[in-house]
């Protein structure tokens, strides 16, 4: 970190134990920092490596008592090769577009959002989300950050509405996705394994070598997806170490 930062080091600060929002009856606590100033983009991109995560302006990642259970993942974008199951979510997403955005937050992505999070997480950590908060998480950002919107696109060309989005930061080794949502009424289109399939194929055209997925909890069914996404890497006490398949 040295050769990044010179003499300045971050801070670290760490939480009070909260209810892990994974594993029922047990307690998380966070490592986090601050991602500001000049070198807000050096720092992210070390500590993502690291298995940190952003949210937001900060940094963290768990820090629990006699508990390692949430695991960095990232795929393997030059070995990646789409199965039978990837291709077909692909042709079933032919007439989807996806288009780079400014980090910038609509009334649209909003209403997406509340939508899926009453569908999916109406008891998660995110249920009362409002739309300042919503800001909040799109536009506070030092860093390299996009906001990928997915559309049916008429023969026209004039886009219909939003069904998916993504915030994702650009790293200089790879794409991390921040956080995704979607429009839970189109299940057959599986649209949050669309967008990770074409962030790979983002990544690879970019000539980035990883899509870092974020945390994976074996016992959390909700994790259970980024185990598809083959071959990956996880984050262990002797670094990223390629997942056995």
């Amino acid at each position: 970190m040295t050769e990044h930062f010179g003499n300045r080091f971050p801070q670290f600060y760490i939480t009070a134990p909260q209810p892990c929002p994974y594993l029922p009856g047990r307690y998380e606590k966070k490592v986090f920092t601050h991602l500001l100033g000049e070198n807000a983009v050096a720092l992210n991109d070390v500590l993502t490596q690291s298995g940190f995560r952003r949210s937001q302006n900060i940094a963290y990642r768990p820090a629990c008592d006699g508990c390692s259970a949430c695991v960095s993942v990232r795929i393997l974008v030059d070995e990646f090769e789409p199965n039978k199951s990837f291709r077909r979510v692909l042709a079933r997403n032919e007439d989807v577009t996806g288009t780079e955005k400014p980090a910038r937050a609509t009334e649209e992505q909003f209403a997406l959002l509340r939508s899926y999070l009453d569908e999916r997480h109406a008891e998660g950590g995110m249920a009362d989300m409002s739309a300042l908060d919503y800001v909040s998480m799109i536009e506070d950002t030092t860093v390299m950050t996009s906001v990928f919107e997915y559309r049916v696109t008429s023969g026209d060309g004039r886009g219909r509405p939003l069904i998916a989005a993504a915030l994702t930061d650009r790293l200089e080794d790879g794409l991390s996705m921040v956080y995704s949502f979607f429009d839970s009424s189109l299940a057959e289109r599986s649209l949050g394994t669309f967008m990770v399939l074409d962030h790979i194929r983002r990544a690879r055209e970019l000539r980035l070598p990883y899509v870092y997925l974020g945390y994976w909890v074996a016992d959390c069914r909700k994790m259970a997806y980024k185990t598809r996404f083959r071959p990956q890497e996880a984050l262990g006490a002797d670094g990223w170490q390629r997942v056995p398949a």
